[in-house]
């Protein structure tokens, strides 16, 4: 089980809670699979994907963008008991979807990189420590169903 601080717990909620979802996950999962091209295989039925402009304009890569910051709202909600909530998910991304669980923290690496660059000097160390701690576990948690 994962501990965490009260500054994590606020840090975590704040982040979400002001978090523009319609800006953030369209960017951090177009970054992500034009940094990791590799990743693009599971999107396959997404259309153009062939360059950066194609991507980044792409409404159903932007939906999906959208639908994972809501996914990861549910570990906002349950942030003591993360793993658990998702376990279908785990299932469905190694059973179903066989989506590589590496992809996960490369994922977990752009919305990072994309959520620094729109706080700015806010996104302190202690803020980025929080913010990857509780990707970690996401990480972690997804990939629960590979072990």
């Amino acid at each position: 089980m994962v501990e965490w601080t009260d500054f994590e717990r606020e840090t975590i909620q704040k982040l979400f809670e002001n978090m523009n979802y319609e800006e953030v996950g369209p960017a951090a999962l177009s970054r992500c699979l034009v940094v990791y091209p590799w990743t693009q295989r599971y999107f396959g039925n997404f259309g153009n994907l062939y360059n950066a402009v194609a991507i980044t304009t792409n409404p159903l890569i932007a939906k999906h963008g959208i639908t994972i910051l809501h996914g990861l709202d549910r570990a906002v909600k349950n942030m003591d008991n993360i793993k658990a909530t998702y376990a279908e998910l785990s299932v469905l991304h190694s059973e179903k979807l066989h989506v590589d669980p590496d992809n996960f923290r490369l994922l977990s690496d752009c919305l990072t990189i994309v959520l620094a660059a729109r706080l700015g000097r806010a996104f302190t160390g202690d803020v980025q420590a929080a913010f990857q701690k509780f990707l970690a576990v996401v990480v972690s948690s997804l990939g629960k169903q590979y072990h």
